[in-house]
């Protein structure tokens, strides 16, 4: 019984420490399961390569693609905005500068009334619409003689405001421009580039004109124009979009091998600084290029 006893603690003893061997493995057992259990969680959830291998690609995860796809329109919408914002500013400068220009000549007007009342005779009155040159002449004396159009515009009016008269006869040109007067606005602004060289409506005046000269159908001096423009200053406001518009003259020459470099140069030299109305106006026409 003894014996039976002693050699049943003994089998004990041999098998404890083997049944704990076994429930406690090795640190190198340990890690050898975890990299294999790794691996295969990966093979479920990237079943067409490592993360590293497919992360920010056409066969990315379907989450990945909806973030990226909301992003993009995001950006878009942005673009948009931004484009209509640039788009309003323009147009409410253009404004204020008609009605700075429309206060000077009214503020003229006063004090030559103002004058001819103090020297004791009558205050000069304004020409009806529609009367003839002899008799705006004939009511009004001191006043210059105009030409009467069925549509006159406001003619700037020297201050002695080197900046307001700038402004003042760039915006004559844009206002000629906008109502299709494209030859009148060529020489609208071109007087007003060699006027006020140092102006910083030059750049505008003289992209303007070239544009003026696209819009009417001479594609080959408006590349020249809008050429000399980019090359003449590069660093000007309007530069970048005279580089675009050569593009679209040499466009209009059938030269779309040019209009490409054009292009290609305008992202070139400019990038990101461009105009967002550009940043969205330039694929399309690399499209029609062919670019």
């Amino acid at each position: 019984m003894k014996h039976t006893l002693i050699l049943g603690l003994a089998a004990l003893t041999l098998t404890v420490p083997a049944a704990a061997q076994k429930q406690q493995p090795s640190p190198e057992d340990r890690i050898y399961r975890l990299e294999r259990q790794t691996r295969q969680l990966q093979r479920q959830v990237f079943p067409k390569g490592q993360p590293a291998d497919t992360a920010g690609f056409d066969d990315s995860p379907a989450a990945s693609q909806v973030v990226v796809v909301a992003l993009s329109n995001r950006i878009d919408a942005l673009e948009r905005q931004l484009a209509e914002s640039t788009r309003l500013a323009e147009e409410n400068g253009n404004r204020v500068a008609t009605l700075e220009t429309e206060i000077a000549r009214m503020r003229t007007d006063l004090d030559a009334r103002l004058r001819a009342i103090e020297n004791g005779g009558a205050a000069p009155q304004p020409a009806a619409a529609g009367a003839s040159e002899t008799a705006e002449a004939a009511t009004t004396p001191a006043a210059p003689v105009r030409t009467v159009e069925a549509a006159p515009l406001p003619r700037p009016v020297r201050t002695g405001d080197a900046t307001a008269d700038g402004e003042a006869a760039y915006d004559a040109g844009y206002q000629l421009w906008l109502q299709k007067r494209y030859p009148q606005a060529v020489t609208a602004l071109k007087s007003m580039a060699t006027t006020f060289p140092g102006h910083r409506r030059v750049s505008w005046a003289n992209n303007l004109a070239g544009r003026a000269l696209l819009d009417s159908g001479q594609p080959r001096a408006a590349a020249e124009a809008l050429l000399a423009n980019y090359r003449g200053n590069p660093k000007g406001e309007r530069a970048a979009d005279s580089l675009f518009y050569l593009g679209e003259a040499l466009v209009a020459l059938k030269q779309p091998a040019q209009a490409c470099k054009a292009y290609a140069e305008l992202e070139e030299v400019y990038g990101g600084s461009m105009r967002a109305d550009l940043q969205r106006l330039l694929p399309p026409a690399k499209t029609r290029a062919r670019c």
